[in-house]
């Protein structure tokens, strides 16, 4: 399992690893994939791309990560990833609109464009003209294969969480609760 959780970080980062000290560390998703080191480590090498050497902002990653967890009612990989949100400046008030969705008022064109995205792959696997469109203006081909490689990641994620029964970990129990109702 070292050798897995080392293949999270790429050797070309972009982005810097979020400090660990009195954060919530995962470990109830970390026992459910030591039972398939192999699986462990190839998941980390793709998921480590897409959390430090993404060409999209740490911001569009984080919003995309939590729009896939707000539809998908994946409580742990909200709370998880509303640390990292905190982080990048994402607030409170844009955590609660990411569960309301691209037509929340908050969001500048782009930011909705990119929430829209997460809706229409999660829901269809394909993204609508009109949103391809509006990602085009402001991403290159990079962010946007970026993009839709978070969200399937994410979205991969989310049911495995689901699936295994992951419960949270006391440590994220103290992290904000997402504003909807996780699945059973």
């Amino acid at each position: 399992m070292r050798e897995a959780l080392a293949a999270l970080r790429p050797s070309d980062a972009r982005y810097a690893t979020p400090p660990r000290q009195g954060r919530p560390k995962g470990l109830n998703i970390l026992g459910t994939l030591a039972h398939h080191p192999a699986l462990a480590r190839a998941y980390h090498v793709f998921n480590g791309h897409l959390l430090f050497s993404t060409t999209l902002t740490e911001r569009q990653r984080e919003l995309a990560i939590l729009r896939v967890a707000a539809l998908r009612r994946a409580e742990y990989e909200w709370r998880q990833h509303a640390v990292l949100a905190a982080d990048v400046g994402i607030t409170e008030a844009e955590l609660a609109a990411v569960a309301e969705g691209p037509g929340a008022t908050v969001w500048p064109p782009l930011e909705a464009a990119l929430l829209r995205a997460v809706d229409e792959l999660v829901a269809g696997a394909a993204l609508s003209q009109e949103t391809w469109e509006t990602l085009a203006t402001s991403l290159s081909i990079e962010q946007s294969m970026d993009l839709v490689f978070t969200v399937g990641a994410y979205d991969l994620l989310a049911m495995v969480f689901g699936a295994f029964s992951i419960e949270l970990d006391d440590d994220l129990a103290a992290v904000a609760p997402s504003p909807f109702a996780p699945c059973p």
